[in-house]
């Protein structure tokens, strides 16, 4: 699971029971940690008939070249040493936008798009496929996204990925005039996204929301509340995760 700031990451780690192990790999550093549990709710250590998942948690940095980087690394590194990830995961908190994800709420993608990745013109924002090249959406696994927003509440939609945080009223507006799907805006989750399709690993984004797409009023951000949701989101990541791998 990649965050881009260690409170985001340490969010996430307080959802499972091991504290967490370092692994410094070359370009990343992980927090490497298991998960899972028996049918009847013993641990897998347990239950010999189920093996704990190996979660490595990264704070991969903020910004989609950043982000994009760190992935890529761990990507890598598992992959040389034979023990390929099954799934990336982007997580954080982000700006949500009103009225479909009010603050504490948390959002899970069905479209992960870079917003602001193209053009500008006299006639408006060209994105870069429009140019005929590139990429700007990828979409997680339709099943992955059901089981995670039955088993935490979230509001499945498009997430979108912005290199320049919005600001301004005018912008949000903007943005949701062309991605009429939006729910929430983060950093990271496309640079994220790149990492994995290029190794052919299934993605996903989680945000919680700590503040409105909009202008910024740092008074009535609820960063806290936010993680606190990351936490109890990421609690019940592993049976939806389990239901998903079983389909």
């Amino acid at each position: 699971m990649a965050t881009a700031v260690p409170a985001e990451r340490d969010a996430v780690a307080r959802a499972f029971p091991e504290p967490g192990q370092e692994v410094r790999l070359p370009g990343a550093v992980l927090l490497r940690t298991t998960a899972g549990a028996g049918p009847s709710g013993t641990t897998a250590d347990a239950d010999p008939r189920r093996t704990a998942a190996v979660i490595d948690l990264l704070a991969a940095g903020v910004g989609p070249a950043r982000a994009a980087a760190a992935t890529g690394a761990a990507l890598t590194a598992a992959a040389l040493a034979g023990t390929p990830y099954d799934l990336v995961v982007s997580a954080g908190i982000g700006g949500g936008f009103a009225p479909g994800a009010p603050l504490g709420s948390l959002v899970v993608a069905d479209a992960i798009t870079v917003a602001d990745l193209g053009a500008e013109t006299a006639d408006g924002f060209l994105p870069v496929t429009e140019l005929g090249f590139g990429t700007v959406t990828h979409r997680p696994p339709e099943s992955l996204v059901r089981a995670v927003a039955e088993a935490t509440g979230a509001r499945a939609g498009t997430v979108l990925t912005v290199s320049t945080v919005t600001g301004t009223a005018a912008r949000a507006a903007a943005l949701r005039t062309r991605h009429p799907r939006a729910l929430a805006e983060g950093m990271e989750g496309f640079g994220v996204a790149e990492a994995a399709d290029a190794q052919g690993v299934p993605v996903l984004e989680v945000r919680a929301i700590s503040n409105p797409v909009g202008p910024r009023d740092r008074a009535a951000w609820r960063i806290g509340d936010a993680l606190a949701a990351l936490t109890a989101a990421f609690g019940k990541f592993a049976p939806a995760l389990e239901s998903w791998k079983s389909v």
